[in-house]
């Protein structure tokens, strides 16, 4: 442990006890008749306004790990960090019609993940499983690294043990967090994720006025950062991209901004909103997050100019880059505002945690419990199975970063990502057409999975310590296609959930084509055209919490 810093604690633990009040009243706030049931435990009674939503859906995307993982990109790596502000302003025009066909036919059908829009629309249980385990299993590092952007925090604040008391206070923060997202469910989230948006707004316009005049300019930071990369020795650190990461930038903004809306958690806020209207104002509100975003990237360039060292990790001996902007803070502001920063970015990884459990539990709960397990669960049984289950996939991401470097948890993100980029054509392409034959989508499913695993298995990391699964960039030298190099002597990397997804779609065009001529069976489609643009108050749509 090292010294604790109780002005900015206290601040901490007075902010921090009041969004956990928040969580269990959250339970009696816009109340449906019964918590027993996934439409009200785990959407919130589908029936959150535009503001609401837009609160529920800022706290679920901008997370704490881009609060505290961006600058620490930046910090380190320079203009590459910079892919998060394309990939967030791309992302909204690129899922706002496919969003609202997806809020339509869950809407008229009553599904809630996901999976259950599959297995309606395939009437395959065997392809909706595969896209729960996806998600389920994609989610869990991306909970973890909420907790990446706390630990962050608490080792700032002095909580910087090597053993199991070091993880401590990250452990009663989850048990805080486990117990009213039990008792309130989505409810919980939505309701604190109106303090978190305000307190992130307040800390990142004061930071961003106050640190470049203190710091010497925009003009002294930005050469600050020019000097260091300068002296780096890694090929792709700089103020700009060059020759070899410009492809990488692309397609990793590209695939990041195409797999956003397919994790189940960015899903869960939008079938929590009323209709249609609801998801067009806040697809079009949304970018203004963006703008904090690009200011919030920048604090890596404000670190490097007021020359931040990061803190050593006890745990691990070395140097944790996610600690740069906490200790911005805490060697820049007085302590009472650091507090509120800390606090900002605490609630910043309380918020999605709570909304990623609740999302995974979901796909456990309706599309591997009742498919599976017990077949006639009633919806008392599934909000129970969901409850246990967000429990589970909570203490499951703790578990990661317990008994796993921090710094590997943030690869199985990159992991992640190439994963749930698999289930694109299953899900987004499925809300426009059922051209892709069933068989086709499920071996496109295993080739991507297959592919993309074993590249990422064979990228080492930057420093070389790590043979395996070290980044996501994929050099086109190493781009083998059954032996045959296409780009030998290529040093142009790329991002490899983009190559997997080429992979992915190759296989379900050839498969379905063949499909076609064999004259193989497709699965029954339960939905039909116009429950893709039912809107709220169409005397379609079924019942909430109906039986």
């Amino acid at each position: 442990m090292s010294e604790l810093q109780w002005p900015e604690l206290i601040v901490f633990i007075l902010l921090f006890g009041l969004v956990t009040v928040m969580g269990f009243v959250a339970a009696k706030w816009k109340a449906g008749s019964t918590l027993d049931h996934l439409d009200e435990w785990g959407l919130g009674g589908r029936k959150f306004g535009s503001w609401i939503t837009w609160f529920l859906i800022g706290g679920d995307l901008y997370t704490a790990y881009t609060f505290v993982a961006v600058p620490a990109l930046m910090f380190s790596a320079g203009a590459m960090g910079f892919f998060a502000l394309p990939y967030t302003i791309i992302t909204y025009p690129l899922v706002f019609l496919p969003l609202l066909r997806m809020w339509s036919v869950s809407r008229t059908h009553g599904y809630v993940t996901p999976a259950d829009f599959v297995r309606g629309r395939y009437g395959s249980p065997t392809l909706a499983l595969l896209i729960a385990i996806t998600g389920i299993i994609a989610t869990m590092p991306y909970i973890a690294l909420q907790l990446v952007g706390l630990e962050a925090v608490l080792r700032t604040l002095g909580f910087n043990g090597a053993g199991i008391v070091g993880h401590l206070p990250l452990l009663i923060a989850f048990i805080i967090l486990a117990v009213y997202t039990y008792q309130s469910g989505l409810r919980a989230p939505a309701l604190i994720a109106f303090v978190k948006d305000i307190l992130i707004y307040v800390v990142i316009i004061v930071a961003v006025i106050y640190l470049p005049i203190k710091l010497g300019g925009w003009s002294s930071i930005f050469g600050a950062a020019e000097e260091k990369f300068a002296a780096s020795p890694a090929p792709g650190d700089g103020l700009l991209l060059n020759a070899n990461n410009q492809l990488q930038y692309a397609t990793l903004a590209l695939g990041s901004a195409l797999a956003l809306f397919l994790y189940p958690h960015s899903l869960t806020g939008v079938l929590a909103s009323r209709g249609r209207n609801v998801i067009k104002r806040n697809m079009s509100a949304l970018p203004a997050y963006s703008l904090i975003l690009g200011l919030l990237a920048l604090l890596g360039y404000m670190a490097i100019s007021a020359g931040i060292k990061p803190i050593t990790n006890q745990a691990t001996g070395r140097p944790d880059s996610n600690t740069i902007v906490p200790l911005l803070f805490d060697q820049t502001f007085p302590s009472w505002f650091v507090g509120i920063a800390f606090a900002a970015i605490g609630i910043g990884a309380l918020v999605p945690a709570a909304i990623m459990s609740i999302a995974a539990a979901n796909l456990w709960t309706r599309n591997i419990y009742k498919e599976y397990v017990n077949k006639a669960a009633t919806p008392k049984d599934e909000a129970k199975q969901a409850k246990l289950a967000s429990l589970v996939v909570k203490f499951g991401a703790v578990a990661f970063i317990v008994f796993i470097d921090p710094q590997f948890s943030i690869d199985l993100q990159l992991i992640g990502g190439v994963m749930i980029l698999q289930t694109l054509p299953a899900v987004a392409i499925a809300l426009y057409t059922r051209w892709f034959h069933l068989r086709g989508l499920i071996t496109g499913w295993f080739v991507g999975m297959a592919w993309g695993m074993w590249l990422l298995y064979n990228i080492p990391s930057a420093d070389k310590s790590r043979m395996h699964f070290g980044g996501s960039a994929l050099a086109l030298d190493k781009l083998s296609l059954f032996g045959w190099h296409p780009f030998a002597g290529s040093t142009v990397t790329i991002y490899v959930g983009f190559v997997a997804l080429l992979g992915n779609l190759v296989a379900a065009v050839l498969v379905t084509l063949l499909a076609r001529k064999l004259k193989w069976p497709n699965g029954l489609d339960k939905t039909n055209p116009a429950d893709y643009h039912a809107d709220e108050g169409d005397p379609k749509l079924r019942p909430v919490a109906a039986h």
